[in-house]
């Protein structure tokens, strides 16, 4: 079962959704207990790191989560705010995110481009990764960000985009996944990417003959 973060910063019932379209087990968790018994979490986001940290904390689920994700191996999977919370430090509000991720959230020259990125725009991976299968060299997503996170480990860059600088837009550490775009509006390749991430998860064996 995939556990869908529910907080007040979040859109957690989006994500939920998309995961129904393709027939993967999911549910909406906010408390402890529930978190606990799910075997894959996914962490949506829109509004501010700030925001977003402050619900997690309200919630008081941050030690279930970090235990899960960091201790026992639990795949997770950060979208939009969910990818910039698990960095060390947000421009957006001075904030002091999860640290999960060496490094920090910077916010988009607005001599450069125009702020927030609105649309869609294209991602190259690095690498090829399971949670890729499927998926082109390049593919473009849906994004809603002013704000990019700045990875110190080049290593755990899984994909780059470009809007006025070269950022990257998806990350991967052993069993942590995050994109800075919004796989729950981009469509197929969006869906498809959910559905690798389920399948890691181990909650998509009904899908496996696709």
């Amino acid at each position: 079962m995939i556990g869908v973060i529910d907080y007040r910063a979040g859109n957690a019932p989006s994500v939920l959704n998309a995961l129904e379209r393709i027939g993967v087990p999911s549910l909406l968790v906010s408390s402890k207990d529930e978190i606990d018994e799910v075997h894959g979490i996914i962490l949506p986001g829109v509004g501010s790191a700030l925001g977003t940290m402050e619900s997690l904390e309200e919630m008081g689920c941050l030690d279930v989560i970090s235990k899960k994700v960091l201790q026992d191996g639990v795949p997770f999977l950060g979208i939009c705010i969910g990818l910039q919370v698990l960095f060390e430090h947000s421009e957006e509000g001075d904030t002091k995110c999860l640290g999960w991720i060496p490094g920090v959230v910077k916010k988009f020259s607005q001599d450069m481009v125009r702020v927030p990125q609105i649309g869609w725009n294209e991602a190259e991976f690095t690498r090829e990764h399971p949670i890729l299968s499927g998926l082109g060299k390049r593919e473009f997503f849906y994004f809603v960000n002013s704000y990019y996170v700045i990875p110190k480990d080049e290593n755990m860059v899984l994909a780059k985009t470009e809007y006025g600088v070269e950022f990257c837009s998806m990350i991967t550490h052993k069993n942590i996944f995050a994109a800075q775009f919004h796989t729950e509006k981009s469509g197929a390749v969006g869906l498809k990417l959910l559905k690798n991430f389920a399948m890691i998860a181990g909650d998509a064996v009904c899908l496996r003959k696709d």
